[in-house]
């Protein structure tokens, strides 16, 4: 993503250099070294995910702007393409079979510039006006489950 040298030492310092123990039957063990990661609740695990997700987003974008994804339209001259909010992301466009195959490598684009993998199985296709054509098919191209429509996010 073009970080600079110092940027990079900063975070290989706020995330590598760390010890633990554990508890075991109700006494802690020995330290150990954490080789990679975030500790649970560490408080720069959004920040890091919020800069990781603008890459995704600027893929998004680009593939809007170059005309191969095209976004979910309202009005005459507005669209959404990605809402992202706290580690949840959904990606809306218009349904076609062309646009399911655009998404896909804009998603699996997004995995080998990141390093980060998603996992297809934890995720959901809704079909909005979509018939079962290009529902089944999709959730099978996509390896995700067919979601329920109205559905929840956030609790909403």
């Amino acid at each position: 993503m073009g970080f600079g040298k110092k940027w990079l030492q900063w975070m290989d310092s706020c995330i590598f250099p760390s010890h633990m123990s554990i508890f075991v039957n109700g006494s802690a063990t020995k330290d150990f070294k954490v080789q990679r990661g975030l500790r649970q609740g560490d408080p720069i695990s959004p920040f890091l995910f919020v800069l990781a997700m603008e890459g995704l987003t600027a893929l998004t974008r680009k593939s809007v702007e170059v005309g191969d994804f095209k976004p979910f339209k309202y009005g005459v001259e507005d669209h959404v393409d990605i809402l992202q909010f706290a580690d949840d992301t959904v990606v809306i466009g218009e349904h076609t079979c062309d646009n399911l195959w655009n998404m896909k490598v804009l998603l699996r684009g997004f995995e080998l510039v990141s390093g980060l993998e998603i996992n297809f199985h934890k995720n959901n296709i809704f079909g909005v006006h979509i018939g079962e054509w290009l529902l089944n098919p999709a959730t099978s191209y996509l390896s995700c489950k067919k979601g329920n429509f109205p559905f929840k996010l956030l609790g909403i």
